[in-house]
């Protein structure tokens, strides 16, 4: 069984991110995060860093291009990163860190891709869009990272049924219990896959 070193990217608080750690400290994956990189001071970058796992904010804001994809390729290098792990990270991973990790970057979505995927489509906006649209069912995926926006080939899915009296706030927290559980067995998947 493969075990590998991930390196996380956060925006926000970073809930998934907690339950993968929380499920490689169990035992439930051989992997582990060994670095959080985040494109603000979020709050996600606490409990990672209570643990002594290595955190960094790394914005754009304030690097060239060049200081921005270094910073990263450095801080991957130094922890032998060989899976990367999408946790609520808004922004759009460089061509050149996707090119290099082809095939090793995973993202969890809170919706059915192909469906409700894209620019924008994050958050609350996603559950309001499944909403409108009269879906029967919604449900997260874990999918490939390209350089295309919730483009990669699917991994895993979950669907739930959206209930008649639904609101975009208890579909968003009803999605994410599921999006708990299912990142730890999507990495689990490509644990296995590499035995």
């Amino acid at each position: 069984m493969k075990s590998f070193n991930i390196a996380a990217y956060i925006s926000g608080s970073g809930s998934n991110l907690k339950c993968v750690i929380e499920n490689s400290l169990k035992g439930v994956i051989s992997s582990k995060v060994w670095l959080v990189i985040a494109d603000n001071d979020a709050p996600g970058l606490e409990y990672p860093s209570s643990l002594g796992i290595s955190t960094a904010v790394v914005s754009r804001k304030s690097l060239s291009r060049n200081e921005f994809l270094d910073l990263q390729f450095t801080l991957l290098k130094k922890h032998n990163i060989d899976l990367i792990i999408l946790a609520g990270y808004l922004k759009k991973l460089p061509e050149e860190i996707i090119q290099l990790y082809k095939g090793r970057i995973l993202n969890i979505h809170p919706a059915l891709l192909p469906k409700f995927g894209g620019k924008g489509m994050h958050g609350i906006n996603v559950h309001r869009a499944v909403i409108e649209a009269g879906e029967e069912f919604s449900g997260p995926t874990v999918h490939f990272v390209d350089e295309v926006y919730d483009n990669g080939e699917l991994l895993l899915q979950r669907k739930i049924k959206v209930t008649e009296n639904e609101t975009p706030e208890s579909l968003q927290k009803r999605v994410l219990d599921i999006e708990h559980k299912i990142y730890t067995e999507a990495i689990k998947i490509l644990e296995e896959r590499e035995q």
